[in-house]
């Protein structure tokens, strides 16, 4: 076999392999630019009281798309949704929340994707607390 002839199929096969990765919409872009700590912003912290209204499981922005936990509360204001933590971490750790549940939430306002919500730093249930992230918004919980 002709050096040319290895060459020349080389090149074919990367290229059949680049339009099927086209094809199948493999996309290697990040769809947001700052994720997790580097959203929570501490001058932007609020204290919110509600009751759990839903307990949802998504691909979150916020989270670089892992799945993530997340809460609508209903406040005596408005009805937002709150950034937990990873569902792998949520699951390790035990942690469950359900609608009915009355809540404390200190956390950073967030605007991410077009839609408004709250990053949990610490949540109160009861005589239970639940501290998320620290001060700066970074992830205390592991798995």
């Amino acid at each position: 076999m002709k050096l040319s002839t290895l060459f020349i199929g080389m090149i074919f096969a990367v290229a059949v392999i680049a339009v099927l990765l086209l094809v199948f919409g493999v996309n290697f872009h990040r769809p947001v630019t700052v994720q997790g700590a580097a959203l929570y912003n501490p001058a932007a912290e609020v204290t919110l009281k509600g009751v759990v209204q839903k307990v949802e499981e998504f691909a979150c922005p916020v989270s670089e798309g892992e799945l993530g936990d997340h809460l609508l509360l209903r406040t005596a204001d408005d009805t937002v949704q709150v950034h937990l933590a990873a569902a792998r971490i949520m699951r390790g750790q035990n942690l469950k929340f359900l609608p009915g549940d009355q809540i404390v939430v200190i956390g950073s306002r967030v605007h991410s994707q077009g839609k408004d919500g709250v990053i949990a730093r610490e949540i109160t249930r009861g005589d239970e607390t639940i501290t998320f992230r620290d001060a700066e918004g970074k992830l205390l919980l592991t798995q």
